[in-house]
C-alpha cells in the first residue's frame, strides 16, 4: 500500500511540475513574440519614415536640378594639351561638350568661354597618360572640369550673392573625344 501512495506523489510532483514548466514556457513565447512585434512595429516605422524623408528631399532636389524640356549642350572646340609626363613627350586631344540647364544657358556660358577654356587647359596638362587612360581618371578630370565651369557664376570669397549673380547653368561634362599620343 505505501507504493500506490508514493507512485500517486510522484505523479502528483510531476503534474506540478509539468504544469509550471507548461506556464513558464507559455510566458516565454509570448515574451519573445512581444519582443519581435515590437521590433516589426519599430523597424516599419524606421523604413517609412526614411523613405517619406527620402522622397521630400529627392523631390525637392530633382525640381532644382531637373532641366526644363531636353537637355541642350554646348560643344567646345577640341583642345591639345601636354601632358605632365616625364619628358614632355605625351599629348591629350579632348573633345569636351558641356550639358546645361536650359535653352537660355548656352548665352550665359559663352560670355565665360575664355576662362573656362583655360581652367580646363590647365586641369588636363596637370594630369599624366596614365591617370587619363583610366576611367577612373576621365571621371575625375569630368568632375573637376564640372567644378572650374561653374566657377564663374558662384560666389567668390564669402562675398553675398548679389540679385544679379546668374545660376550656374553647367549640370554635366562630357568628352566627344579622348585621344592621347
Amino acid at each position: 500500500m505505501a507504493t500506490k501512495p508514493d507512485v500517486s506523489k510522484s505523479d502528483a510532483n510531476s503534474a506540478e511540475k509539468s504544469g509550471k514548466a507548461g506556464g513558464s514556457s507559455k510566458k516565454l513565447f509570448l515574451i519573445i513574440g512581444l519582443v519581435v512585434l515590437i521590433l516589426a512595429l519599430a523597424g516599419g516605422g524606421w523604413l517609412y519614415l526614411s523613405k517619406k524623408n527620402a522622397y521630400d528631399d529627392g523631390t525637392e532636389e530633382a525640381a532644382h536640378v531637373a532641366p526644363k524640356g531636353p537637355p541642350i549642350y554646348l560643344a567646345l572646340d577640341n583642345m591639345v594639351v601636354n601632358l605632365a609626363d616625364p619628358g614632355g613627350s605625351k599629348v591629350a586631344q579632348v573633345g569636351i561638350t558641356l550639358e546645361l540647364s536650359d535653352a537660355q544657358a548656352p548665352d550665359k556660358v559663352k560670355i565665360y568661354t575664355p576662362s573656362i577654356r583655360s581652367s580646363i587647359l590647365l586641369l588636363i596638362s596637370q594630369r599624366t597618360s596614365t591617370e587619363l587612360l583610366l576611367l577612373e581618371g576621365k571621371e575625375k578630370l569630368a568632375s573637376d572640369i564640372l567644378a572650374e565651369a561653374a566657377r564663374p557664376f558662384e560666389v567668390h570669397e564669402g562675398k553675398k550673392k548679389d540679385k544679379g549673380a546668374e545660376e550656374n547653368p553647367v549640370r554635366g561634362v562630357l568628352f566627344s573625344s579622348f585621344i592621347i599620343q
